[in-house]
């Protein structure tokens, strides 16, 4: 079997890549002659130099492959048009590359995101029947992405995967509450919620759904099976490195301005505005019971867990 991953450079891709290896997979890889291509080191995967933003040069590399894992993208994004150019165009090129080469592909998988269905507008978890309402730069292109792929459905197999937060290993976004509770301080806004999953059950549950039948021109949610509250996560995070941060309050009207000046310092932070239209609501959960049901996932870390072995990577290789 053969797979083509793009965006196997990234936090997620890259433990894709490893767990396709370890399945027996042949890999190939598109990245672009300027992508940091270290966390692929080492493992035997084919590097293919081509640009999702740019069609042809997707072309003549996609009718060998059995499956396509596209997970290239911008979690965070410097302007709107950079966003959409990159999870909406670049899906778009992609998959239909996909429906013109690959007349006997087995799969197409989409991994897009929560963002893109929006939060909970109540205290009931998002299922993949409701109507998506992002409200988000990210979750709206990441939307558009998905779109794209359902227009190919006709012509090829896909499956759409939309992961809440996702952490373990490599991942530098939720470093970021570690090294605040490392200082001491553990920022908190008000009561929520959130799903998580680590990400080693997420690439399982990519590959599962790929595999499977009946997830054919299917939409899925996968999960540890848990909602969390902030304090819970802030809770897990602190304990995983022996702390008890001071819980500061952030009032909300001042988010936005706080926004503003990490922008500034950092390009394209986690904390950054479009972030803050999302953290502003309070209810970040979904619901798995349909990929449970059809495909038969089964999460099998929760985040105590989790964090707790995130928190040793992030200390062995002198993140933390």
């Amino acid at each position: 079997m053969r797979a083509l991953v793009t965006g196997p450079t990234g936090f997620i891709g890259s433990h894709l890549v490893e767990a396709l290896l370890a399945d027996g997979f042949s890999v190939d890889c598109i990245v672009r002659s300027t992508s940091n291509t270290s966390r692929l080191n080492g493992l035997d995967v084919n590097l293919i130099y081509a640009d999702c933003a740019e069609k042809e040069t997707l072309l003549s590399h996609m009718g060998r492959t059995d499956y396509i894992f596209h997970l290239a993208g911008l979690t965070k994004a410097k302007t709107e048009r950079d966003a959409y150019r990159a999870n909406a165009l670049g899906t778009k090129n992609v998959v239909e590359a996909a429906a013109e080469e690959c007349g006997a592909l087995s799969r197409f998988v989409y991994v897009s995101s929560l963002a893109a269905a929006g939060p909970s507008l109540n205290t009931l978890p998002v299922t993949e029947e409701m109507e998506p309402r992002p409200v988000s730069v990210y979750g709206r292109t990441k939307l558009a992405g998905e779109e794209f792929v359902k227009n190919q459905s006709d012509k090829i197999p896909v499956t759409i995967i939309r992961p809440p937060a996702v952490y373990g290993s490599r991942d530098r976004d939720m470093l970021v509450l570690f090294k605040m509770a490392n200082l001491g301080i553990a920022p908190v806004w008000g009561e929520s919620w959130y799903s998580f999953i680590y990400v080693k059950d997420l690439v399982r549950g990519i590959i599962t759904a790929a595999r499977s039948v009946n997830a054919v021109n299917e939409t899925f949610f996968l999960t540890d099976g848990n909602m969390y509250s902030s304090d819970e996560v802030f809770s897990e995070v602190a304990a995983s490195i022996g702390k008890n941060p001071l819980r500061v309050r952030l009032p909300e009207f001042l988010m936005p301005a706080i926004a503003a000046v990490a922008e500034k310092f950092k390009s394209c932070s986690i904390i950054n505005a479009d972030k803050i239209k999302e953290i502003r609501h309070k209810n970040w959960t979904c619901d798995s019971a349909k990929a449970v049901r059809l495909i038969g996932f089964k999460p099998e870390v929760k985040l105590k867990d989790g964090v707790r072995w995130t928190a040793e990577w992030y200390r062995t290789h002198q993140w933390l």
